[in-house]
């Protein structure tokens, strides 16, 4: 598994107590993805810029995979911020699907005159179960992801303070981007309360 996939499920099975918007949940998942790449030299940090290896190495994981592919190549490459938006977009829904297609999901069964289908949830497998110990382990990596989303509780400041600078990087731009988002949301609640105001009249 791969810590995308590990954030996906963490989040599922903590939706009932916390849920989280897909936007921000993507943008969490990209960084996720720059982070695994780096893990797996297929990229590096050059300041905040995302420079692909000389090589490419195998990646197991479709998706994975297909970030590699997606990387910009040229010089002056792309930023991890802008790299957030641009990969981000629609993550969430993708990684679901994704692990839908692996056999890793099953439906929440309702009782009722018809047993119904509820919410998605993670399906009793090894790699559930592998995802879940990494959650409970406070691994430092995924659970700084998990806070950054609002799924946990704010780690301790130096929790990250083994990881490679690279990855502390990331986090710190997944934060920013969230940041940008909320602020995004923000202003068009404003808005679209001036533009109902304006149609409701004095």
């Amino acid at each position: 598994m791969t810590t995308p996939r590990d954030l996906s499920i963490a989040a599922m099975d903590e939706a009932p107590r916390r849920p989280v918007e897909q936007g921000d949940l993507s943008l969490a998942l990209a960084g996720a993805e720059v982070i695994d790449l780096l893990g797996a030299g297929a990229v590096t940090l050059d300041d905040d810029r995302i420079v692909p290896g000389g090589h490419r190495p195998a990646l197991a994981d479709r998706l994975l995979d297909e970030a590699a592919q997606s990387l910009v190549r040229e010089a002056p490459y792309e930023s991890v911020d802008d790299w957030l938006w641009r990969r981000g977009h629609g993550l969430h829904a993708a990684y679901v699907a994704a692990l839908e297609a692996d056999g890793q999901l099953t439906r929440e069964r309702r009782r009722g005159l018809s047993f119904r289908a509820g919410r998605t949830l993670p399906a009793d497998t090894p790699e559930h179960r592998q995802a879940t110990e990494r959650w409970t382990s406070d691994e430092p990596v995924l659970a700084a992801l998990g806070a950054a989303v609002g799924i946990r509780d704010e780690p301790a400041e130096d929790s990250l303070s083994t990881a490679d600078e690279a990855v502390v990087t990331v986090v710190a731009s997944v934060h920013d981007a969230l940041r940008e988002l909320e602020a995004v949301r923000q202003r068009r609640a404003i808005e679209n309360a001036a533009f109902d105001n304006v149609w409701r009249g004095p």
